[in-house]
């Protein structure tokens, strides 16, 4: 008996946030959402899973998801294994001719695959593809220090546009070339905001394994405008791996896109939280706040 009281009480609960998220799926209907792929969200196969079957879901309520995803813990496995050395400026990869074959052939093949057939078996139609293919995204050395790591200063989104169009949920991993067919790595960050820029994306969700951006105090800054950003940039409480991040916020909003939400990839359906509900689970940052 209390135990299908339980059950009730679970389904009404489940009816009750179904009801609740009516505006948001009316506000999000056909907008394009550029998710960036990383840390926790693709540690084990149950959390892949779990993200695939969110995105699925995303795609059956007419949002129109498109991935671009990291994979930097499985390149430092495959670098360690090669016995490649490698190093890091300002969260960036140093790729040397050694390196930058190791990493296409881990996220273009291992990685990008491995999500797409995670999609797949949720019932979507994932595709994957890299900045190489139909010259999908061009870029210029970045830095000399950083070896081949690229800037992206074209794209070409045609490729997917068609996709979307179609159905499809493109899965995209930071490879790129310059003009003369040269591999370069990029920063999948940096790549997630130019995609999203070149989209007129709605929303960029950068999925990390941290639970935000944090103040001096090491609290979590739950809304942003760019002005803060950039004044927790100056005074160096944002560092590491999340410069880049806020970077290509920053980057992203001044080039169109409505907003950026650095967001906990640990919390179990991060993303739908974020568009669905009213309960954010990162750090929303865009030049107009209150959280929307």
């Amino acid at each position: 008996m209390n135990e299908k009281i339980g059950k009730s009480i679970d389904w009404v609960t489940t009816a009750k946030t179904l009801s609740e998220a009516l505006p948001y799926l009316k506000r999000y209907e056909s907008a394009t959402i550029v998710i960036k792929l990383g840390g926790a969200a693709m540690a084990n196969a149950e959390s892949l899973s779990a993200f695939a079957r969110d995105i699925v879901l995303m795609k059956q309520c007419k949002v129109n998801p498109i991935i671009v995803h990291g994979g930097g813990p499985m390149i430092n496995d495959a670098l360690d294994k090669w016995k490649i050395d490698f190093d890091f400026i300002e969260g960036k990869r140093i790729t040397d001719d050694k390196a930058i074959k190791v990493v296409e052939m881990v996220l273009s093949g291992d990685v990008n695959r491995t999500i797409v057939s995670a999609i797949n078996c949720q019932g979507g139609k994932g595709i994957g593809l890299s900045g190489k293919d139909a010259s999908l995204l061009i870029c210029e050395k970045e830095n000399p220090r950083l070896g081949f790591v690229g800037k992206p200063i074209k794209t070409n989104i045609g490729i997917l546009s068609n996709l979307v169009t179609n159905d499809f949920i493109p899965v995209i991993a930071p490879i790129g070339t310059d003009e003369s067919g040269q591999t370069f790595n990029i920063n999948a960050d940096t790549m997630a905001g130019v995609i999203s820029a070149s989209m007129s994306a709605d929303r960029l969700l950068l999925l990390t394994d941290v639970k935000g951006v944090q103040d001096p105090n090491g609290k979590v800054v739950k809304e942003a405008g760019p002005k803060k950003i950039k004044k927790l940039l100056e005074c160096k409480t944002i560092s590491g791996g999340m410069i880049p991040k806020v970077k290509t916020a920053l980057d992203a909003i001044e080039a169109g896109v409505k907003a950026v939400v650095i967001l906990d990839g640990r919390v179990q359906n991060a993303c739908l939280l974020e568009l669905f509900t009213e309960h954010g689970v990162g750090t929303l940052i865009r030049n107009q706040c209150p959280r929307i």
